[in-house]
């Protein structure tokens, strides 16, 4: 056992007294050691009940004799951070997490690791960890939220903002909303960030099935979370790490199962990290080219406004969503999993099904025939940007508008808020980007207020920072590159028209080639906006949106 390092032979004996001294007997000494990371704390509503999801993971670890060793790792709420400084510390904990779990796992040979994430950053970080220190792992999450009244959800606060500014909504009605929308528990009911990570855990083949799906509330986590527990020990019998099961077909089922759920733009973000850390590349190019190939065949919120997480769960889940694609073999059944066996075994054996075809629809009749999400390219983001396509209201798909230009996200938010912005226009949001931000904030304040204000269907914005997975309407992110490092969207200036084409993948910056070297010659960049020194040198060390922001080799 990797433990035995720790904790075997008479050279040990201080090493063992030091267990000896958290309460361990010789016997739990004896059986594998198992690490549980806990993301609990009481500030993220989505891990504000993680202790009960680590004392069931722990029960199952002890029932199949293994030793639990709990220890924590930080965890940001994006909701609780938007729209304020707080925002550019959201990314940068993805890495940090990562490097935590490396420190705690190195400097205590733990045999095998047992993750407990739910929210944004906390997910990826974990998958993360799990692939570069490639001990046996699995991951198991705290579950959805369940929906407030009428299939309401944070995202629905944040758009009731923007209907009372125009006068549309009074203070109670938006009082009442924001007191009853999140109504407990659990990671944010809807398609956003924290569940499309959640259910692509599975996709990846690295969490049981139902991980994405069971509500938070529901005694059905609690199993899952035994049942994690108890395969950990399955795990570090046979010897199964992390880089067995994640291969190159691991990536191409990633990205198909996130076209066909239509998940987050920031699944943009985070699979290439994720896969970076096996030495597997995730491309731009590849997205597109699997988003092209792949149906989206669900449409929960934000890109539809009446299925939520909790009705995927009924529906099947994400294993009935990879039982529809394994039909035309747009995934490959073939790929290991932590339960031991083929991700098609999982869904053979276990007769999974889909149970409403309105949730999930059937591949001949799927909301469309491409992927959730699209890439974009053109003069203004010669490596790339990502729009979620199928929150993109058909008439907004090709559009011409025109810039107005912010630097600094809040001044956008105050110009959609004071009526600045019209039908016709284009919000352009830069120097937002990894090192320009630092910490390639989100926009679902400014996206919001828009939607909210009824111009979801007029009204477009650009930016080189990222969107919450709540996001809907024409919002085209992660420009690359971003305006920090000299990329092209640095040079738009108010007044200028872009055109969008999501069907032939086109953003262009109708600016002749002759005008936009005038503009860069005479450039003269920003001042830094990092003040601390986590900022700094997030800044220094990121590389770009295009390949997962990950950091430098050097």
């Amino acid at each position: 056992m990797r433990s035995d390092i720790m904790k075997k032979g008479q050279e040990r004996a201080a090493h063992r007294s030091l267990l000896a001294a958290l309460g361990l007997t010789r016997k739990e000494m004896e059986r594998p050691l198992i690490g549980v990371v806990n993301a609990a704390n009481e500030v993220v509503p989505g891990h504000i009940h993680l202790n009960k999801i680590a004392e069931a993971a722990k029960a199952g670890i002890r029932s199949a004799g293994g030793t639990p060793m709990e220890f924590p790792v930080i965890a940001v709420c994006d909701g609780l951070a938007m729209n304020h400084e707080g925002m550019r510390y959201s990314l940068p904990s993805r890495e940090i997490i990562a490097d935590s779990i490396e420190i705690m796992a190195m400097a205590h040979p733990f045999d095998g690791l047992v993750l407990i994430p739910n929210c944004d950053k906390c997910v990826p970080a974990m998958l993360m960890a799990a692939l570069r220190l490639n001990i046996p792992a699995i991951l198991v999450s705290g579950g959805p939220m369940m929906a407030g009244p009428g299939a309401t959800d944070l995202n629905t606060v944040f758009e009731a903002v923007g209907k009372y500014n125009i006068g549309k909504m009074s203070e109670e009605e938006l009082t009442k909303i924001e007191e009853s929308a999140c109504p407990g528990c659990g990671s944010c009911s809807g398609m956003f960030t924290a569940n499309s990570m959640n259910c692509l855990s599975e996709a990846i083949g690295l969490a049981l099935p139902g991980n994405g799906t069971i509500p938070a509330v529901s005694a059905a986590r609690i199993r899952l979370a035994k049942e994690a527990g108890e395969q950990i020990l399955d795990l570090v019998k046979n010897n199964i790490c992390p880089r067995d099961i994640v291969t190159e077909k691991s990536v191409h089922n990633a990205v198909a199962v996130d076209m066909a759920l239509g998940g987050s733009t920031n699944t943009v973000l985070h699979l290439p990290a994720i896969f970076a850390e096996a030495e597997l590349s995730l491309t731009l190019d590849i997205f597109d080219k699997v988003s092209r190939s792949t149906p989206n065949l669900c449409k929960l919120s934000p890109a539809g406004k009446h299925h939520v997480v909790e009705d995927l769960y009924r529906a099947g889940g994400v294993q009935a969503v990879i039982a529809e694609l394994l039909k035309k073999d747009l995934v490959h059944g073939d790929v290991l999993t932590v339960t031991g066996k083929k991700m098609s075994e999982n869904i053979h054996d276990n007769k999974v099904c889909v149970l409403d075809n309105e949730v999930i629809r059937p591949l001949d009749n799927p909301y469309s025939p491409q992927g959730g999400l699209a890439i974009l390219h053109g003069n203004i983001a010669p490596q790339g940007a990502v729009v979620k396509q199928s929150a993109v209201a058909p008439e907004m798909r090709e559009r011409t508008a025109t810039a107005h230009v912010f630097d600094v996200a809040e001044d956008a938010m105050q110009a959609i808020l004071d009526g600045k912005i019209k039908a016709g226009d284009c919000v352009v949001i830069r120097f937002e980007g990894p090192k320009g931000g630092p910490g390639m904030r989100e926009m679902l304040g400014p996206t919001s207020a828009i939607a909210g204000m009824g111009l979801d269907k007029d009204v477009m914005l650009i930016t080189d920072g990222r969107f919450s997975g709540a996001t809907r309407g024409a919002a085209i992110g992660h420009i690359s590159p971003e305006a920090a490092e000299g990329g092209p969207i640095a040079f738009v200036r108010d007044g200028d028209q872009i055109k969008l084409d999501i069907p032939n993948r086109k953003l262009e910056l109708l600016v002749s080639d002759e005008e936009m070297a005038k503009r860069r010659a005479e450039y003269i960049a920003p001042e830094p906006k990092a003040k601390t020194s986590v900022l700094k040198r997030y800044a220094k060390v990121v590389t770009s949106a295009a390949n997962g922001a990950v950091f430098k080799d050097d």
